[in-house]
Formats: C-alpha cells, sequence, structure tokens
C-alpha cells in the first residue's frame, strides 16, 4: 500500500515555503493588479513562521503538525490569505489526527476537508477568481484518479494538473469575492493569486512525494 510518511509531509510543508519564497515577488505582482499588493510577502511571512514551529512538532502525528501549520498562519498571516489558509491547514490536520503515514485515500479525505472549509469560511464557489478555482478541481481530479485505481504519485500529478489548468481558467474571470470584486469587470484579464498559491501547494505536495511508496 503507498503511503507517504509524517517525514515526508514536513518535507511537502518546507517545499512548499521555498516555493513561496521564490515565487513571492511573483505572488505580490498578481496581487497588486487585482488586490492589496501583499499576498506573496503575506505568505512568506506565515511560512517562515511555520518553518520555526516544525522542530517542534517533527515528532507528532500528522494532525498536529498540519493544525500546527493553519494555527501559525492564522496569526501571521495578514489579509484573507491567513484565515482561509489558516483553515484549510487546521481542517486537514483534524482529518489526520493520530495518523503518522498517509494513504492515497487518507490524502483525498485531508484535501476535502481542507477544500470544504476553505469554501465555508470563504463563502466562495467556483468561478469567482478565488483560490477555490484552482483548489476545486485539484481535488475532484484527485478523486476521479483514485477511484480508477491510479498509483499515489500519478494521482498527485493529475490533481496538480488540474490545480494549474484552474489558476490559469481565473485570467479572464470576473472576481465576485475579495479585494478583487471592487474592480468588477477590470479585474478580468489577471490570474488570481491565491488560485496560483494553491497551484504551488498542490505542485511541490506532487514534487515531493513523487516516488511515495
Amino acid at each position: 500500500m503507498q503511503s507517504v510518511s509524517r517525514d515526508a509531509v514536513l518535507d511537502w510543508i518546507k517545499a512548499y515555503a521555498a516555493a513561496i519564497a521564490v515565487n513571492k515577488d511573483y505572488l505580490t505582482q498578481l496581487d497588486s493588479d487585482i488586490g492589496d499588493a501583499d499576498h506573496g510577502a503575506n505568505m512568506h511571512r506565515g511560512f517562515e513562521a511555520v518553518l520555526t514551529k516544525l522542530p517542534g512538532v517533527a515528532d507528532k502525528d500528522i494532525g498536529s503538525v498540519l493544525k500546527t501549520v493553519g494555527m501559525t498562519l492564522v496569526s501571521t498571516v495578514g489579509g484573507a490569505g491567513g484565515p482561509l489558509y489558516g483553515t484549510f491547514f487546521m481542517q486537514m490536520g483534524t482529518t489526520t489526527s493520530g495518523k503518522l503515514e498517509l494513504t492515497l485515500a487518507d490524502w483525498v479525505a485531508a484535501l476535502e476537508a481542507g477544500v470544504n472549509g476553505v469554501i465555508m469560511r470563504g463563502k466562495a464557489n467556483p468561478g469567482d477568481k478565488t483560490m477555490v478555482d484552482a483548489l476545486t478541481p485539484a481535488l475532484a481530479a484527485l478523486k476521479e484518479a483514485a477511484n480508477n485505481g491510479a498509483s499515489f504519485p500519478e494521482a498527485l500529478r493529475q490533481s496538480d494538473r488540474a490545480a494549474e489548468q484552474g489558476m490559469t481558467a481565473t485570467i479572464p474571470l470576473v472576481a465576485r469575492k475579495g479585494r478583487a470584486s471592487y474592480l468588477g469587470e477590470r479585474s478580468a484579464g489577471h490570474q488570481d493569486p491565491g488560485a496560483t498559491s494553491s497551484h504551488l501547494l498542490l505542485k511541490t505536495a506532487s514534487d515531493t512525494w513523487a516516488n511515495a511508496g
């Protein structure tokens, strides 16, 4: 049975923190087009704080690790990103409580809980030009791959590709939530920064766990 270990989960979070650091200026540029121009800086600050907390939970279960990530983001990330990403990780943590490894089925359940948490917290639907536009198709692709008997790494790749397509599909949309919605029609033609950071989240999971077994 294919699975990822707690150490692999920690590696994923570190890889995502590194991806945010590399892309923080790009994320902020996207946000300057339709938002407060702070998404990259906020996420970078949040995940720098997360990195300082990981050693303290490195011997805990996966649920405790993910809950710690979520609580740290809520307390350190400004704007909408903190509550939304914080909720995402805390809901994932609740679903994975007590686990020291994750099967594909566990990851499906965790991602579904996280996505549902984001939707409830942000009151956003697909098509509103938010992170939901990347997360929702990613979850659907992951479920379909799992149901079709795909390996864990292959299911992750399909989820990553769906998130990327969902991210790109935000470009022509008119924003209906958040600061970008104030721009109305002028928000069209710009890629959503939250959808972009959400794609990075699933891409780093796919890349980090490419050899899950």
